[in-house]
């Protein structure tokens, strides 16, 4: 178990197959869980988990998204969620990002920070030596003493997941003198900010998250614009009329 406050992990990681135009999946999953060594259905281990989880997907499961494949997602669990694979975990998601990490002839890196509630996920996929921001997300608590992990799953299809190695760095970081007093090994995994992926809003956290624009929306959309149209028309020509009838009375 990891006791440390604040930590960062780096994966050196490796997917890759021979299959193509999504012909390949499931996708690789971090853990930071009380759970260890428990197989289950997210990819390769326990669903309803307790702690951290960073799904690198690399399959398409809902036909409707407008999400771009691999993708990067963050999801916290106090045990009460239930990943929705059909979804591809859109509802329990914190943020995520688009990341072309699979089948790449250099190494490929993720970088995952905890510090004071704040939660960061970085990529160095493409063979820059630089790390590039994936998720960044404000009001996280974890607490120590869960264990870290990887799983990966397959389907119908399959696929290349390898591990090449994991590094723990602890972060030394001052906390306030309340700190002091928490015991952090009953804190309960939550968020402070969670929204769904479908809220079209810009959150504190500096993550824009937005759900794709349905028939209902795109109709809602054009009927705002109509009537808009409508009422600029009908205010122009009461204006219009009004200045005419001024006009004839100086005549």
């Amino acid at each position: 178990p990891c006791f440390l406050k604040d930590w960062e992990l780096h994966v050196h990681f490796k997917i890759h197959g021979a299959g193509k135009k999504n012909l390949h999946g499931d996708g690789l999953a971090l853990w930071y869980t009380q759970e260890r060594l428990v197989p289950g259905p997210v990819f390769g281990s326990k669903d309803n988990f307790h702690g951290l989880a960073i799904f690198l997907d690399t399959y398409p499961n809902d036909e409707a998204t407008e999400r771009v494949f691999p993708y990067i997602s963050a999801m916290v669990n106090n045990g009460s969620l239930t990943y929705d694979h059909s979804k591809d975990g859109r509802w329990t998601e914190l943020a995520g990002c688009t990341a072309d990490l699979r089948n790449q002839n250099h190494d490929t890196f993720l970088a995952v920070r905890y510090s004071r509630g704040r939660l960061t996920v970085m990529t160095d996929v493409e063979d820059k030596n630089e790390w590039k921001n994936c998720i960044d997300i404000a009001g996280v608590q974890l607490p120590t003493g869960y264990f870290f992990g990887a799983s990966a799953g397959t389907g119908d299809l399959s696929d290349n997941h390898d591990i090449i190695s994991m590094k723990l760095f602890q972060l030394m970081v001052e906390h306030p003198l309340e700190d002091e007093a928490v015991d952090w090994t009953k804190i309960e995994p939550s968020v402070s900010l969670l929204k769904s992926p479908k809220d079209n809003v810009d959150d504190p956290t500096g993550n824009f998250r937005s759900g794709p624009l349905t028939g209902w929306k795109v109709f809602l959309l054009l009927l705002c614009a109509l009537l808009g149209i409508i009422v600029c028309a009908v205010v122009g020509a009461v204006v219009f009329q009004k200045r005419q009838e001024r006009n004839k009375r100086f005549y």
